[in-house]
């Protein structure tokens, strides 16, 4: 598994500096634990990927996927740092869940550079909403890391409420699955 470094991740901050609000960042500097990519959620203002997207080439990252189709549909920018090989994955932020992650996202100094990160239970919430086996593991490690630390109330009932607007049954089930692990 690759580590990040947060050299790599500053051409990053600095394009998205410019024409984004960051929203959150997840990878190996956050909670302590390693992943094989960073992920980013932003919210483009003005919503412009094609700008965003060769601002971010500019800074050394290149498209793993370049389809104005996919982007549309997943409202992901698969990047590349074209120097080290590490994937970030930048997510276009929408509304609703999104806008409630910035309310609470945590600027936060990581090797010299400042970076706004999502909240550790909001981040266990995404990658149980996300749903693969990776992003659950990473839920997992998440909750065996960090658990006096996290509100599993706030989780729960951010489960329920998005249990109910998908129509699904099975996310807060995942995480008293997820909160049992010791």
């Amino acid at each position: 598994m690759r580590r990040a470094h947060i050299g790599h991740t500053q051409p990053t901050n600095n394009a998205v500096r410019r024409d984004a609000s960051p929203l959150e960042c997840s990878g190996d500097f956050r909670h302590g634990l390693f992943s094989a990519d960073v992920d980013v959620t932003v919210k483009l203002v003005p919503e412009a990927p094609d700008r965003f997207a060769r601002e971010m080439a500019d800074a050394g990252f290149v498209l793993r996927i370049d389809d104005p189709d996919f982007v549309r549909r997943t409202r992901v920018l698969p990047f590349m740092h074209a120097a080290t090989g590490l994937p970030l994955d930048v997510v276009l932020a929408g509304s609703g869940l999104e806008d409630e992650f910035l309310d609470r996202v945590k600027p936060t100094e990581v090797g010299g550079a400042t970076i706004p990160l999502i909240d550790l239970a909001d981040l266990v919430i995404a990658k149980i909403l996300a749903g693969r086996p990776k992003d659950i593991d990473d839920a997992r490690n998440l909750w065996r890391a960090r658990r006096s630390d996290l509100d599993a109330a706030r989780i729960r009932r951010l489960l329920k409420l998005l249990e109910e607007a998908l129509d699904q049954s099975d996310l807060v089930s995942e995480f008293e699955t997820i909160s049992q692990l010791r």
